[in-house]
């Protein structure tokens, strides 16, 4: 699929994903502001069904499949989150899930994927080309492959984020400033400010990091799309695609305003401060748009600030560490 979803993409997207998707809550804390230097508000999708956003992408792809789709399955390559929103969506709408997942991915995504019915093959991250295998797997088989950002269903899921934000501020009499979420392949990013700057032309829209894992920083700067050296390590899993996606940076790179980091200490302090403040467990990925607000790296100079924490499917021992932070 090579079309770019638009802003009514989304909206049909929010009415196909509304029976199954849960509508997850706008959190804040006094303490944040201070720190935040603004009014910070956290999009809590942790409280999404599979615990992070990709089921609301996965969801609005899998649910179109006709019925001659669904018989040859679907396939994904994920190294958790997306493979857990696949198989949920799978699962609901009576297909059987193929996932390929890494051989280092947390043990909890594989136990969650593995509980929702799926298939789970291993590959080596560092060595085996997924898109590949994916590919081979469904010629092979029959399937639909459903890649974790580069499809317009799968954007368009991801900005349904966009619309419940900008609803709920509304309710409080609000706009945003700012809006930041993270970004691998830049899916949700796109979605997200898709439906953001259509709503909201105003917003700044800024894209989080990992350190070292910068591509989308290097791409908006040099104007396409560069990938990162790649010779980093980093504690957010869910975030080191090397390249942004084909469909997502020509969004991205018409709607951002900025790309910030987080190293793997800050994001460990902001998964400590969603605990300790809003009682909300975040993945490392999940949360280093919140961290870079903590940090100041988003500039809120006094005004609204929204940052979604994608994800909570965290292993226990890594998120020990953060929690020795409280």
């Amino acid at each position: 699929m090579s079309w770019s979803p638009t802003f009514p993409d989304i909206e049909s997207a929010a009415v196909q994903i509304e029976p199954q998707a849960v509508r997850t809550p706008l959190l804040r804390h006094d303490a944040l502001d201070q720190i935040s230097g603004g009014r910070l508000f956290v999009k809590a999708e942790p409280l999404q069904r599979t615990g992070s956003f990709k089921f609301r992408g996965a969801y609005n792809r899998i649910s179109r499949l006709s019925d001659a789709e669904k018989k040859g399955g679907v396939v994904a390559f994920s190294s958790g989150n997306h493979a857990q929103g696949v198989a949920a969506a799978a699962r609901l709408s009576g297909c059987h899930a193929v996932i390929l997942m890494p051989n280092d991915a947390p043990r909890i995504k594989v136990q969650a994927t593995l509980a929702e019915g799926a298939e789970v093959i291993h590959f080596d991250r560092y060595k085996d080309d997924r898109e590949a295998l994916g590919a081979e797997i469904a010629r092979t088989r029959g399937a639909i492959l459903v890649p974790p950002y580069d499809d317009p269903y799968i954007v368009a899921g991801q900005g349904t984020l966009g619309l419940e934000i900008v609803a709920d501020l509304a309710e409080m009499g609000l706009k945003p400033d700012v809006v930041s979420a993270c970004a691998s392949g830049g899916g949700m990013m796109a979605g997200l400010s898709l439906a953001v700057k259509t709503l909201c032309p105003q917003a700044r829209m800024v894209v989080a990091e990992p350190a070292g894992f910068d591509d989308h920083a290097l791409s908006l700067a040099a104007g396409r799309r560069m990938a990162h050296s790649g010779d980093a390590t980093t504690l957010c899993d869910a975030l080191m695609a090397a390249i942004p996606g084909e469909i997502t940076f020509p969004i991205n790179q018409k709607l951002l305003s900025g790309a910030v980091d987080a190293t793997d200490d800050e994001v460990l302090a902001a998964m400590a401060a969603a605990f300790r403040y809003l009682k909300l467990v975040v993945e490392p990925g999940g949360a280093a748009a919140l961290a870079a607000a903590l940090q100041g790296k988003l500039q809120l100079n006094g005004g609204v600030g929204v940052v979604v924490a994608s994800g909570g499917n965290v292993d226990p021992q890594v998120y020990r560490r953060a929690l020795d932070l409280v």
